[in-house]
């Protein structure tokens, strides 16, 4: 099995909105990653970055929230021409898996017709309605679509085996959003990865004990980064969410680990 690592441009921001009470007003300018495993069964996708739209038409498509989110993608960075370089087409995607359904990480849903769409239950209903705080961070746009969806329903299937044979699980991580998920990847030669999707944005969320900077509920973030600190602990690699320095260690694609 391989894993690729990719990158849907940037979003200009400000520290704060990653790092609650820390960095007030400080730019930040963090990576907006999505991935792609090669398994014997399918390729598989983990999130799926932002819209083909935020390249030209950003304000028109998200709104507002381009004043706190600035996205800044090209062409190639957008996630089919992406795949596409490592030989990857739309229709060869088995699965897409999305940690959540923000505007960030689902801008390519239904871009992938033989896909079947691995979400949350709840999170899919809280994404039709939000409560007000994070009204903007939906654009019913790019997930209300006629997709396959495949409904995970909580701690209930906590550790899905996507294909039955313990290389790709999904792991129910709630506190950025009541229905987020996150992947853990079991590879022959080079170990495991935590792919965290927003549950954990930086290293400093998860090492200093500094909330993220939008959360729906404190508490399960607190708890699933605690979670998350006993997989590290496990020598499980932490791909953590938006942070700008750890994400320049890690390969990205055409390269892989595997």
């Amino acid at each position: 099995m391989k894993l690729y690592f990719f990158q849907a441009g940037i979003l200009k921001s400000q520290k704060q909105f990653f790092t609650a009470g820390r960095g007030l007003g400080e730019a930040f300018d963090v990576p907006v990653p999505f991935f792609l495993m090669e398994h014997p069964e399918g390729y598989v996708l983990f999130d799926t970055g932002n819209a083909r739209e935020v390249i030209d038409r950003k304000e028109e498509h998200w709104g507002d929230v381009v004043a706190a989110y600035d996205p800044v993608m090209t062409e190639e960075e957008w996630v089919v021409s992406a795949i596409a370089k490592v030989g990857v087409h739309p229709e060869d995607v088995k699965y897409v898996i999305l940690s959540h359904l923000h505007l960030d990480h689902a801008g390519g849903v239904g871009h992938f017709p033989k896909a079947r769409y691995i979400v949350q239950r709840e999170e899919l209903h809280f994404a039709y309605v939000p409560d007000f705080y994070m009204k903007g961070a939906y654009i019913r746009k790019d997930f209300d679509k006629p997709v396959d969806w495949f409904i995970l329903e909580g701690w209930q299937d906590d550790g899905f085996d996507v294909f039955g044979d313990g290389k790709i699980k999904v792991l129910f991580t709630p506190g950025h959003t009541p229905g987020h998920q996150s992947v853990l990847v079991n590879l022959q030669n080079e170990g495991s990865f935590l792919l965290t999707g927003d549950s954990c944005y930086t290293q400093e969320n998860l090492n200093e004990d500094v909330l993220p900077g939008l959360v729906a509920d404190p508490r399960a973030t607190v708890k699933t980064m605690q979670r998350i600190r006993m997989l590290k602990d496990r020598n499980v690699a932490v791909v953590t969410g938006h942070d700008p320095v750890a994400w320049q260690t890690f390969r990205k694609a055409p390269e892989y680990y595997s």
